[in-house]
């Protein structure tokens, strides 16, 4: 009988070792950010600019004249927009455009947190009542042309947000050069 005791441990024991390597990789798997997983892409043609869209958001279809297009978070009060403008409509340049913009968000009582940019971007944070806005601006290949997103959520989503922002910025970047 000890013959088929160690006959019977040896035939289980690659099972558990299989067993326990695939819940290791599971486990790895499962604890990836949710970013690298499933994260999709937003491409606009009309001023060449693409941008990663993060998991959960619902495209609302592109506007009608072709700048870009909204994304909701269902049941979560999460907003993107993304688009793209000529500089040259309302300023001389990239840098009055941003000023303009950012005028704009001061008007309409958004209170300023943060605000950083060099010629070829900007970047500001804004709080309204119990929101959080972040908008980024880049200048596009042709030099008159811009491309922006604005993010705006619920102050209590602040640090669930973070990981997000980072992969909308790193991601956002001009296509036709």
């Amino acid at each position: 009988m000890p013959g088929s005791w160690y006959c019977s441990a040896m035939r289980s024991r690659p099972a558990r070792i299989i067993a326990h390597i695939t819940a290791v990789c599971l486990f790895a798997l499962a604890a990836l950010p949710v970013q690298a997983q499933f994260w999709t892409s937003y491409t606009n043609a009309r001023f060449g600019y693409a941008l990663d869209i993060p998991p959960g958001y619902e495209g609302q279809g592109e506007s009608d004249n072709g700048d870009g297009q909204l994304f909701y978070l269902p049941n979560r009060q999460h907003e993107l927009r993304v688009w793209g403008g000529w500089s040259t409509v309302t300023a001389d340049n990239f840098e009055g455009e941003v000023a303009n913009r950012l005028s704009q968000d001061l008007i309409e009582g958004w209170l300023l947190s943060y605000q950083a940019s060099t010629p070829q971007w900007a970047t500001w944070s804004a709080t309204r009542g119990r929101f959080i806005m972040y908008q980024r601006m880049i200048t596009l290949c042709d030099g008159d042309s811009y491309a922006a997103f604005r993010a705006v959520y619920p102050a209590q989503d602040l640090s669930d947000m973070h990981e997000t922002i980072e992969g909308l910025v790193r991601s956002f970047v001009p296509t036709a050069c």
